[in-house]
């Protein structure tokens, strides 16, 4: 199944036979003598004899009737970036993607579809990093109808197959903390997205993006990878520290000997090289409260 042109005519033809019926309708009163004598007068009809309701009256009435039914109920308004899906008894007979008055076969069934550009913001769900650790993740998702046929006939529901699509999508593909480096955050995001371009292309639906707009570790998860956060960081900071003190001790020791300030052996600098690291590591423990 796939899109095609249904058949749709300029509403002014289906105004056209809409009066054509109305004026049927009062021509066939005046000829049975049913109509009013002021809307005569107000037609500028002259005075009818009354040939009464017969048969032919009565034919004339059904066709004139049907005319006026079908000009004015197949009348509609086409919107830019809307259609229509037209269904005759569970078949598909068309799209319909006129804009402007529009004159439609009223005895098909009408659906109306968004076809524009949109923009679908996610719920949470769930997901996982490269490592399998649970995360939460909100999506921004670009898409579009392509095909109205296989959107509307094709799923019952085309908006709950696309969430279903990312569901599937974040359960394979790893997704990248915002932390991570920019290269591996865009090819988180192209791999998700053309996972679920692929999914989404079988019911006329073309996804132009998939996106992680905010990542954040799973509730069971999220209390022991932010004591992990911190002793991590509290580890670099004492190496940091540590790297200083040695610098400096290396530094005042050098300075010592070069200059002759001070002759040690072996013994002697190891203990100076002790004191030091302890004075030094005593005085910035004091500063950094």
């Amino acid at each position: 199944m796939v899109e095609h042109r249904g058949r749709a005519l300029p509403g002014v033809l289906g105004v056209l036979a809409g009066a054509c019926g109305a004026a049927g309708c009062a021509a066939v009163s005046w000829w049975a003598g049913a109509l009013p004598v002021p809307v005569a007068q107000a037609l500028w009809l002259p005075a009818s004899t009354g040939a009464g309701l017969g048969p032919a009256q009565w034919a004339a009435y059904a066709g004139t009737v049907a005319l006026g039914l079908l000009g004015f109920g197949g009348l509609a308004r086409g919107r830019t970036g809307q259609a229509w899906v037209l269904d005759q008894f569970g078949r598909y007979r068309g799209t319909v993607r006129r804009t402007g008055l529009t004159w439609v076969n009223p005895l098909l069934l009408r659906r109306r579809v968004d076809v524009r550009l949109r923009h679908w913001r996610s719920e949470p769900m769930q997901a996982a990093d490269g490592n399998g650790v649970a995360l939460r993740v909100l999506v921004l998702v670009v898409w579009r109808v392509r095909d109205t046929a296989r959107a509307m006939l094709g799923v019952e529901d085309h908006e709950t197959y696309l969430r279903e699509c990312v569901e599937a999508a974040l359960a394979r593909v790893p997704v990248e903390m915002p932390g991570a480096a920019r290269g591996s955050l865009d090819a988180a995001a192209d791999a998700l997205g053309r996972r679920v371009a692929r999914d989404a292309e079988v019911v006329g639906l073309e996804v132009f993006s998939v996106r992680p707009v905010r990542v954040e570790y799973a509730p069971e998860v999220a209390a022991v990878m932010q004591r992990r956060r911190i002793a991590a960081l509290d580890a670099r900071q004492r190496a940091s520290v540590l790297t200083s003190v040695l610098d400096s001790v290396e530094d005042t020791v050098t300075r010592l000997t070069m200059r002759g300030l001070v002759e040690l052996d072996d013994y002697e600098r190891k203990a100076l090289v002790k004191d030091l690291t302890v004075a030094f590591c005593a005085g910035r423990g004091e500063a950094s409260p």
